[in-house]
């Protein structure tokens, strides 16, 4: 079982930098692939970033490249999502995810097994 706590959400302007975390409880942390992924109400959930377990690979989504950074330190259990010039279309609730089986990385939700509670990033114009 993982527990997966986000935090660092808020309320910036465009053109502002933002880093969400990801504390996840359990004793296999370091072995799962891990995402992020958001949500706009009304909308479907869009694949933001995943990491795999080692931290070398890692997946973005289109929009998101080369503006999201996702990161892990397994020592401390978290995972990293660094938001730079971000845009009022990037306004979601943030999730992380952990996937405990795949043998890829996964980019798609079904696919991860762990979810967190949502943290909200709102950017203004």
């Amino acid at each position: 079982q993982v527990q997966l706590v986000e935090s660092g959400g808020g309320l910036v302007q465009a053109g502002d930098s933002l880093r969400l975390s990801c504390a996840a409880s359990g004793r296999t942390f370091s072995g799962y692939a891990m995402g992020w992924f958001r949500q706009v109400p009304g909308k479907e959930r869009e694949f933001v970033a995943a990491i795999g377990w080692s931290g070398r690979n890692t997946y973005y989504g289109g929009s998101m490249k080369g503006r999201f950074t996702i990161s892990r330190d397994n020592a401390k259990n978290t995972v990293y999502l660094q938001m730079n010039s971000l845009k009022v279309e990037d306004t979601a609730v943030y999730y992380c995810a952990a996937d405990s089986w795949s043998t890829v990385v996964p980019t798609t939700g079904d696919e991860y097994d762990y979810w967190g509670q949502g943290t909200q990033v709102t950017v203004s114009s």
